[in-house]
Formats: C-alpha cells, sequence, structure tokens
C-alpha cells in the first residue's frame, strides 16, 4: 500500500547492511543469518549483516565468533554497557557502512525471503514496511493479530496517517533519511521507537509503501515481550508522541 506520489530514488548500490539485534538469541541466530546468505546470495548488490548482541548470557556472541569469525560480510558488535531494543538497532545503523538500511527482529518472526523486496521497492519510496495489515498480510498468532490490528487502527486515527503497521520494525529505509533525524528523539525503548520514526518521516512528507508479510511464531527460545508490560509502555509512549508532536518538539 503506497502512502504518497512516487519518489524516485536511485537503484540501490554499494552496500546493503542488515542490523540484527540480538539478546539471548544463541538458538536463532545462526539459522537467520545463514537464511539471509541465501535470500541475497543471489542479488547484484553487496551486504553486510551486523549482530548487535547487547552481552546475551547465553552465549549469543561467542556462537556468531564460532560460526562467522571467517566470513567477512558478517559484522559483530557487543555492547556490555546499554541494552535494549531501539538503542541497538541505531548503534548497528551507526556501525554499518550500507547505503540502505534493512532492520529486523531474530526470531523469524521477520522473513528474510522478504528482504529483497523490500530493497527493491526502495528504489521508489524512502521507506518501505513489512506490514501485516494489509492484503496477504497476516500472523500465524490470531490472537495477537486482532489485538495488533485493533492497536494500529486506533494509532491511524490518532496521528491521522494512512499507515497501517506502525508497529512492524521489519523495514528498510535509505541511510540518508534515517540519519537526517534526531535519533535521540526516536531511537529508545522497545518498539515504539518505530511509531515515533514513521510519525516523523510521515510530518517531513516522506513516501512510505507497505508490503505484504506473515509473521510466524518464534522458532526457538522465548519471546521477551510481555503482553500487559509492552501495552502499558506503548500507550504511555504513544501519549508522550502525540503531546510533542501537538507542541512542535519533535520533528
Amino acid at each position: 500500500m503506497t502512502h504518497c506520489a512516487n519518489n524516485q530514488h536511485p537503484p540501490p548500490r554499494a552496500v546493503t547492511s542488515i542490523v540484527l539485534p540480538t539478546y539471548n538469541e544463541r538458538d536463532n541466530i545462526v539459522e537467520l543469518v545463514q537464511a539471509i546468505h541465501h535470500h541475497l546470495q543471489k542479488q547484484t548488490f553487496n551486504y553486510e549483516i551486523v549482530v548487535v548482541d547487547d552481552n546475551s548470557p547465553d552465549g549469543t556472541a561467542d556462537v556468531v565468533r564460532a560460526t562467522f569469525g571467517n566470513d567477512q560480510r558478517v559484522k559483530l558488535h557487543v555492547r556490555t554497557h546499554e541494552r535494549g531494543l531501539a538503542s541497538a538497532l541505531r548503534y548497528g545503523a551507526e556501525h554499518s557502512c550500507g547505503e540502505v538500511l534493512v532492520f529486523m527482529d531474530t526470531d523469524f518472526n521477520h522473513d528474510p525471503a522478504m528482504i529483497p523486496q523490500l530493497i527493491k521497492f526502495l528504489e521508489y519510496y524512502d521507506v518501505v514496511i513489512g506490514s501485516r495489515f494489509v492484503m496477504r498480510g497476516g500472523m500465524e498468532d490470531s490472537t495477537r493479530y486482532l489485538f495488533s490490528f485493533i492497536y494500529n487502527l486506533g494509532l491511524r486515527f490518532l496521528f491521522g496517517t494512512r499507515v497501517w503497521d506502525n508497529l512492524s520494525g521489519f523495514f528498510a529505509i535509505y541511510r540518508s533519511r534515517l540519519f537526517e533525524l534526531d535519533l535521540d528523539r526516536i531511537f529508545y525503548g522497545y518498539g515504539d521507537y518505530f511509531i515515533r520514526l514513521l510519525m516523523v518521516g510521515w510530518r517531513r512528507g516522506w513516501c512510505m509503501l507497505e508490503v505484504p508479510v506473515f509473521y510466524r511464531l518464534r522458532a526457538h527460545g522465548h519471546s521477551k515481550t510481555q503482553f500487559l508490560n509492552v501495552f502499558v509502555r506503548y500507550t504511555l509512549a504513544i501519549l508522550k508522541l502525540r503531546l510533542y508532536l501537538g507542541l512542535g518538539k519533535l520533528r
């Protein structure tokens, strides 16, 4: 689904960076990196995979070193003084060299097979979002799907945007677009960073495209998302964002 007129960019070239934030993902990370390699090996662009690990006690970083230590396409960064999803994504972007940045989860909610499609459409848009709530998108967990859909309807009404999946977190964006923003005001907290990113981009007139994705259940390990905690956290973040936008404090 398109949210503005076409805004053609030059085709993605040089390096694409896929940023993977990890915390206790030793059972997923090797399979995910191998899957990314599989789906990108026939592409015409160069790429790197930037793993940002928050010093996982399960040894995620050790597994990455042991498996991909000789793979120059895989860059591992271990953070010992900071922790959190949003800040890990920002750290990965700042320590990457890609002209195009792709952000995704590491639990196989986000299908690596969709990465080439996100990058392909970025030629015409400022950001391309993997969306659960456009035609042919969805989630394996029907209860979470229904709740998330209703919650996103509320976000559309509150902020007046046309984006269906404001909590996706699976997206491709040009580096130049991302770094024109005040990242201190966006990349903090958990998945609520994505709401702030979209709202600021929307106000700047970014061209956005949503492509359908289907979320499957976590492949291995346990989810770090507690439903009630996340609901309260996101709602408070949304109310704060609405206030800041109204006061002109976030641009």
